[in-house]
């Protein structure tokens, strides 16, 4: 959403004449924010709980509480839906908060059209409005002033996850790679450790046992 792209997008539609063309803002830095919101509050909230709670009892419904939280709740099973249950019992301002940014990932999961995700997500950002929340000032921000933009990944469903994913895993072998001194030698650290596996690994059939 960096002003610098839009507009060498919006320059680059214009000089190609491509009328059928639309900036399309990536989810998963929308989901960035509302996220990064909802860990705001999960922290100050814990702190609290933390405080007022017995030992026992926190130690009981509040441990864990970032796993529980961040995981989808269908991947759950049902002693960790009971503890998130208890967890969100102690909190009513958490569990509202995190029933809404459920549904604001919901929203983005679902088949539709453009102007059914733009009415939805306008119906979200309402919701919170009329709420005592604060902790999504910062993504309701975001959705009023690229609405459009966002709302445009409802026509094709584009992403790119598989982008942010692979450049996260690139850092992690980068950190691993610390004390290399030959570029070339880092390079092939990265080639090995991205394709090495399915270039040189035995296929599964293959492997024997004695």
């Amino acid at each position: 959403m960096w002003e610098g792209y839009i507009n060498a997008l919006t320059e680059f539609i214009a000089k190609y004449e491509l009328k059928e063309a639309k900036i399309a803002v990536d989810r998963f830095h929308v989901a960035e924010h509302y996220r990064d919101g909802f860990d705001t509050l999960r922290k100050k909230e814990l702190k609290r709980l933390k405080e007022e709670l017995p030992e026992e009892t926190f130690q009981r419904d509040c441990q864990g509480a970032l796993w529980l939280l961040r995981r989808n709740h269908d991947a759950l099973d049902e002693e960790q839906k009971a503890q998130l249950r208890r967890l969100l019992a102690h909190s009513p301002q958490l569990h509202q908060a995190y029933t809404l940014r459920t549904e604001l990932t919901a929203i983005f999961d679902m088949g539709l059209s453009r102007k059914q995700g733009e009415n939805r997500l306008l119906k979200w950002i309402a919701k919170v409005e009329h709420s005592t929340l604060t902790c999504f000032d910062k993504a309701i921000k975001t959705l009023n002033n690229h609405l459009d933009m966002i709302a445009n990944y409802f026509i094709r469903r584009a992403n790119s996850g598989f982008v942010e994913g692979f450049n996260n895993k690139l850092k992690a072998i980068k950190r691993r790679c610390y004390g290399i001194k030959k570029v070339d030698s880092l390079f092939q650290r990265l080639w090995l450790d991205t394709m090495g596996y399915a270039r040189f690994a035995y296929p599964p059939h293959i492997l024997s046992t004695t």
